[in-house]
């Protein structure tokens, strides 16, 4: 049992790293507040003092807001329908016996260690060119007239691309979480007649609920950061632009530090409120 000093000597090592993370979470986050009450263009005058509010007022009345506000929660709603759904299939299926099983799982999860701009790359130039890219080939092959994916058909390629990178993640959560499944439940719904989907459904479903919830949790937390993808495929355009990218356009392109510090400050409140709507309907089940 730990003694009164060993707590004290444990809080006393952990003191550096706790001081150092809110330090690096702290600093960032206190110049940003400071920057959003300013007028800050740094090629433009620099320094032309404080605005108060005009900066979030400004930034949420921009007609760019609410449509990359949109665009954020479509890519986010559509990457964890996708991931989840097809998490699950191959999951189940990688749970099977079969020949070269280890291989087969690792290069079912490789992607996740691609980084974004890599995948993104290989997406646009390999499969999704319109002339030279895999999917152009398919098309002639089959008659048909090759598709400007990332013009004509934006936002789902976008949606396909981030999927692509994070369906390892929830397939390795979701297949870790049905190997620790009882064998004997299944064995006993099997003799007593139930078919497979009735055993998905009642038994493998339930039981994967915890799995599903923390996939949910953690992937919609980077996914609302999404970045790299979009600057690398469409720049924003064609209706991909995420509040991220936004803010990103009006601290860089712009040059205006204070609006994109107050597009910021929007960005983790979004998030914040994403993430306590998340933990208290979905993450209910973590305390099942």
């Amino acid at each position: 049992m730990a003694t009164q000093h060993s707590r004290s000597v444990a809080r006393l090592m952990m003191a550096p790293a706790v001081v150092l993370l809110l330090g690096w979470m702290l600093v960032p986050l206190t110049m940003t507040l400071y920057f959003s009450f300013k007028k800050y263009l740094p090629l433009r005058g620099g320094d032309l003092g404080w605005v108060g509010f005009d900066n979030y007022v400004r930034f949420v009345t921009s007609s760019s807001f609410w449509p990359a506000v949109q665009a954020t929660l479509v890519i986010v709603g559509g990457v964890l329908a996708i991931t989840v759904v097809l998490g699950i299939l191959l999951a189940l299926l990688l749970d099977q016996p079969m020949w070269g099983q280890g291989v087969v799982r690792i290069l079912v999860i490789a992607p996740f260690f691609v980084m974004p701009t890599v995948s993104a790359l290989v997406w646009k130039n390999m499969f999704m060119d319109p002339v030279n890219g895999l999917f152009a080939h398919l098309w002639r092959f089959f008659g048909a007239e090759p598709i400007s994916w990332l013009s004509e058909a934006s936002m789902p390629s976008i949606v396909m691309i981030v999927s692509w990178q994070w369906l390892p993640f929830a397939t390795l959560i979701l297949l870790t979480a049905i190997q620790s499944l009882d064998s004997e439940q299944l064995e006993a719904a099997e003799m007593d007649g139930a078919p497979p989907l009735k055993r998905f459904f009642f038994i493998i479903l339930p039981h994967l609920s915890r799995a599903i919830t923390i996939v949910i949790l953690i992937q919609t937390i980077f996914l609302l950061s999404i970045f790299a993808e979009i600057f690398v495929t469409t720049g924003g355009a064609f209706g991909t632009r995420t509040l991220t990218y936004l803010i990103y356009q009006r601290v860089l392109e712009s040059q205006n530090v204070g609006l994109g510090s107050a597009g910021g400050v929007y960005a983790i409140i979004l998030a914040n409120i994403v993430a306590i709507f998340l933990m208290r309907i979905v993450g209910k089940n973590l305390d099942a």
